[in-house]
């Protein structure tokens, strides 16, 4: 039986006082998500021993304390043109305490089973996100964060839709964990000066200093892109830190001691999704065939960027290859081949972009990416499981419709921690049926879908 979910009701949720902040300007980074979509990610829980009608009650109270600490997310995007002589625009937040969007809903006789079910990720979870199909663009008139409570027979999900042009996903788990934060504490109300363990820095920060940058972006049919997804199955595969440590000792073994040193547990895991996609699509030897893995910034800028920076740093970084080359060497070459290409992810080259950024303004679209290659997003060193809302640790996180394309890899933690993890992969079905019959990809595999 198709399962339906139901909204109950829907709100605005506003800070609990007044921001303190007028703006929040934009940096490269921020401006080159504009055409991309919402970060949309969100967590599992068994039943907390409480009426749904009060958890999400406890759950209002907190966020409108957490968007206090956190007010761009209470804001919207503005576009003005400060000069009629200028065919540049600025684009920034108004952190004018609109508010965020809060949805109460129903999933018709789903289970957590059903959700965690060991084949393809099904679609009603698509479901359990609000906006549908919205580019960041839109957060003109949108909430730039709209969070959705899902019921369950026996559980409720909590899901984000997150504007990624305020953060990437580093920003995005540390909002998230503040607002669990918040919620656990019992704060809400009145009690607006409660203090978080890890307040946001919101000042953004540009290589030049210049903190106004004007962009050519007024045309939005020229620059904002409406991305449709092609058909693809979803599905989640689960590895032990045993497994993982028997990867990365394998992509050591086939290589000299030199070349191996700095090969990481990820790394190995990444080099052995890219060989077995690549296979699984049959490509041609001379088929060119890539890797792009999304690297976080904040520690390798030189001085580095703080932790706790509310914003974008991350750059996507591509391996390019040939699909010969990819499956013709061993897993140790595809290893070695990605650890270079992060090493070479330093300083020079995060502020080489940027300068190129700043030459020729652009945003991501979706249909540029190679059909080709294959696409590593998220990260296991996200703290998912740290958001603990009072009812217990979450039994699984899932993600929303957005930003899926054949050859997208997400990378969670394992919930039993140790260095396991979990990827959700996407493909088109019939390369999703033969990736699923690799020999090499599922004797990795701990657990097909989580436990």
């Amino acid at each position: 039986m198709e399962t339906t979910v139901r909204t109950i009701s829907k709100c605005t949720i506003k800070p609990a006082s007044p921001s303190a902040r007028a703006r929040c300007d934009l940096s490269e980074w921020d401006l080159a998500m504009l055409s991309a979509h919402y970060i949309q990610k969100g967590l599992l829980f068994h039943r907390p021993p409480l009426p749904v009608p009060a958890i999400a009650d406890a759950l209002q109270t907190s966020l409108s304390v957490a968007l206090r600490h956190f007010p761009p997310l209470a804001g919207r995007l503005v576009t003005e043109k400060p000069d009629e002589d200028d065919d540049r625009v600025l684009i920034y937040i108004d952190c004018n305490d609109t508010g965020a969007e809060f949805t109460r809903a129903v999933a018709d006789g789903a289970s957590v089973a059903d959700v965690l079910t060991p084949r393809d990720v099904p679609d009603f979870v698509k479901s359990f996100f609000t906006p549908d199909a919205a580019v960041n663009h839109d957060g003109h008139t949108l909430p730039l964060l709209s969070v959705q409570l899902t019921e369950l027979v026996d559980g409720v999900f909590v899901g984000c839709s997150f504007n990624h042009v305020v953060g990437d996903g580093t920003s995005f788990w540390h909002f998230f964990n503040a607002w669990a934060e918040i919620c656990r504490a019992g704060v809400g109300g009145a009690e607006t000066q409660f203090s978080i363990n890890r307040p946001p820095v919101l000042e953004r920060w540009f290589i030049d200093g210049n903190n106004r940058i004007k962009v050519p972006f007024t045309d939005p049919d020229k620059f904002i892109e409406r991305f449709s997804s092609p058909v693809l199955r979803e599905r989640i595969f689960h590895f032990s830190s045993e497994s993982i440590a028997a990867l990365k000792a394998k992509a050591k073994r086939e290589n000299s001691a030199t070349s191996a040193a700095t090969i990481s547990s990820f790394q190995s895991l990444c080099a052995l999704v890219w060989r077995c996609i690549a296979r699984a699509r049959g490509q041609p030897c001379e088929q060119k065939s890539g890797c792009r893995l999304a690297i976080e910034n904040r520690s390798r800028l030189r001085p580095r960027l703080s932790a706790d920076y509310f914003g974008n740093a991350i750059n996507a970084a591509p391996t390019m290859s040939t699909a010969g080359e990819v499956l013709g060497n061993d897993l140790g070459w595809a290893a070695r081949t990605l650890n270079r290409m992060v090493a070479a992810h330093d300083d020079g080259a995060i502020r080489q972009w940027l300068k190129r950024w700043l030459e020729a303004p652009m945003t991501y679209w979706l249909s540029g990416f190679d059909v080709h290659s294959i696409m590593v997003g998220s990260s296991p060193r996200f703290d998912m499981y740290g958001c603990e809302f009072g009812w217990g640790r979450a039994v699984a996180q899932r993600s929303g419709p957005a930003c899926k394309f054949d050859g997208k890899v997400s990378a969670y933690p394992g919930r039993e921690g140790g260095g396991s993890v979990v990827l959700e992969i996407c493909l088109k079905p019939e390369y999703m049926a033969a990736f699923e019959a690799d020999p090499e990809f599922m004797s990795a595999v701990s657990v097909s879908g989580d436990v």
